[in-house]
């Protein structure tokens, strides 16, 4: 099973992480595309409301572009920039070709997938 996040119009691979909450957004994924609206923040990251709360495990980490957090339990961070705080780790966008670009510089609109 692979997940994947298509952003306006491209389609990237995510490599999820070793978390409860990982394999909790890779069940939701599997159910059916799992939409978001994300919003710009700081220009370094996208992140918006998930609808409900994931098992979280809060660790202080410096993230990079391509990184997925969740943010206090219920809140998706998509990193086109760096930033350090305290997140549960989801995953990371295996090849980072066109990923700022596909994000943009306003809010956006994204979709996970259970593939496979």
């Amino acid at each position: 099973m692979t997940l994947s996040l298509k952003v306006n119009g491209e389609v990237f691979t995510v490599l999820p992480a070793d978390t409860e909450a990982a394999r909790a957004l890779m069940e939701l994924a599997g159910e059916g595309p799992l939409t978001l609206s994300l919003q710009d923040y700081s220009g370094f990251e996208k992140v918006g409301p998930l609808g409900q709360s994931l098992p979280a495990q809060d660790q202080q980490t410096t993230t990079q572009p391509g990184d997925i957090v969740l943010y206090q339990g219920d809140q998706i961070v998509l990193f086109y920039g760096s930033n350090r705080w305290a997140y549960t780790r989801l995953g990371r966008v295996e090849t980072l070709t066109g990923w700022e670009e596909a994000l943009g510089s306003g809010d956006v609109t994204v979709a996970f997938r259970l593939e496979g």
